[in-house]
């Protein structure tokens, strides 16, 4: 295959001819089989290297009685143990900064970025020079895929931080030879100059969050913009669920008049870009010649057969100074077989990643994700642009509700009935009762990140009831 070396290779002057709609032209469409059969063999050597580099990885699979030379097939794969974050953050503690699982000498680390730490002990990702240019290679090719080309000028509208996302979609699209406008998110106020220098310069590619595309349409028209004057042609996406999922995708197109690309896997991961999609459709291919993907039981971590739900275990095929290998997402997918109908021979996941395991919270005995409830809401005429879900405890019974913005050219008469027909449709699709509030538009804040809409209180309860009360000892 083009370039199908280890440790990867790339000749950074290629770019395909114009009319060529992919970059690797036989890596891309090859028969599924055979390309697992050199996946097969590559996993192979990224095992050999991280045994002989990583300390973390030989230690796990010597527990395991597990040797890379008895991987012959991706079915002996399945046997490896998966990594939980847990373990990359628990090595990484004890083996500062990089942790054990880094294979290169600390001093070829050129790039660090790295996770908030909002849930635990920051993860740091220590990326290599090499590595560094292959997501740009990667990303590159992807983004093609999308129909980027080096005449757009890209809008990276997400933080320029320790945020690997803004940093990937930067590296790939000036790999491609694009216009790259970093100009990032977060600041207040940013939004509206993010308009004006938008329309100033001429940008034609959005990348963000799904949630950061939206605030940026209600900005625009408070600003008297017209999102769709703005001249994106295609926008991509990542961080988060929404380019996949109907309601969402169908307010981003109707605002922006651009084509949507939905991507990303995990942090953790890079080229995060290895799911992304390739066509203006929901869902995301996996790309198994950059990150092998598994979509695997959540319990025994094996493969799942095409068309079942399950959750992404992914190993990088590229990196050299942290691999990740059956690196667990937690995430939840639902996967479809290879065809050639989409112009690539991988994997399809139709509705991308659509939620996580550990955001999924049960009701009365349902259990239900998020992004099942945004779908409802977005989708109903006269939604006001953002909601919460707020879960409550009263005696012994779980309930619901679903705070949601309307729009204020709605009589406020009709309120009422409105909020009876999402809650009769949230009843349908969740199997669970739902009580819909109807509140004021710009109630809740907008994100310029990513949006997290689900208060559950039961949590506070929970503590609350383990925590003594003043003057009474625990």
């Amino acid at each position: 295959m083009e370039q199908w070396v280890w440790p990867p290779r790339y000749d950074e002057t290629h770019r395909p001819p114009d009319g060529q709609t992919h970059w690797f032209p036989r890596r891309e469409t090859m028969p599924a089989e055979r390309r697992d059969e050199l996946i097969a063999a590559r996993i192979r050597e990224v095992m050999a290297y991280a045994w002989d580099n990583a300390p973390f990885y030989r230690r796990k699979w010597d527990e395991a009685g597990i040797h890379p030379s008895s991987v012959r097939t991706l079915a002996d794969f399945e046997k490896v143990p998966v990594v939980r974050k847990e373990e990359l953050r628990a090595d990484q503690a004890a083996n500062e900064p990089f942790g054990s699982y880094l294979c290169v000498s600390p001093d070829e680390v050129k790039h660090i970025n790295g996770t908030s730490g909002t849930t635990g002990r920051p993860t740091a990702f220590g990326i290599g020079e090499r590595d560094w240019r292959s997501v740009a290679n990667a990303h590159a090719r992807v983004m093609w895929a999308m129909g980027i080309r080096p005449s757009d000028t890209v809008l990276i509208a997400s933080p320029l931080s320790l945020y690997w996302g803004s940093w990937g979609a930067y590296t790939g699209a000036e790999r491609l030879g694009a216009r790259v406008f970093p100009f990032g998110a977060g600041t207040p106020g940013q939004t509206a100059r993010t308009v004006r220098w938008m329309r100033q310069m001429g940008v034609t590619v959005f990348y963000g969050t799904p949630s950061y595309a939206l605030h940026l349409a209600e900005v625009a028209a408070d600003e008297g913009v017209d999102p769709a004057s703005l001249g994106l042609r295609a926008m991509f996406f990542s961080g988060e669920p929404g380019a996949s999922i109907p309601s969402t995708r169908s307010r981003i197109v109707e605002a922006f008049g651009a084509e949507v690309y939905d991507s990303g896997s995990m942090a953790e991961v890079a080229p995060w870009m290895n799911l992304a999609a390739a066509a203006d459709e929901p869902g995301v291919l996996c790309w198994q010649d950059l990150v092998y993907t598994e979509v695997c039981d959540p319990a025994g971590h094996r493969r799942l057969p095409y068309g079942a739900e399950g959750t992404p275990v992914y190993t990088t095929l590229e990196r050299t100074s942290q691999p990740m290998i059956r690196l667990l997402s937690g995430d939840l997918t639902r996967w479809e077989a290879p065809t050639a109908e989409r112009g690539r021979t991988y994997p399809f996941l139709p509705r991308g990643i659509y939620g996580r395991i550990d955001d999924m919270f049960t009701i009365r005995g349902e259990n239900i994700q998020p992004s099942a409830i945004d779908d409802v809401v977005m989708a109903v005429p006269g939604y006001g642009g953002e909601h919460r879900v707020v879960i409550s405890r009263e005696t012994a019974m779980d309930t619901l509700a679903v705070q949601v913005e309307y729009d204020p050219g709605q009589p406020e008469s009709s309120l009422p009935g409105w909020a009876e027909r999402i809650s009769n449709r949230l009843r349908t699709v969740l199997g669970v009762g739902a009580t819909v509030v109807p509140v004021r538009q710009h109630t809740f804040d907008r994100t310029e990140f990513k949006a997290r809409r689900v208060i559950d209180n039961r949590e506070l309860l929970r503590r609350m009831a383990d925590e003594p009360l003043p003057g009474r000892e625990p």
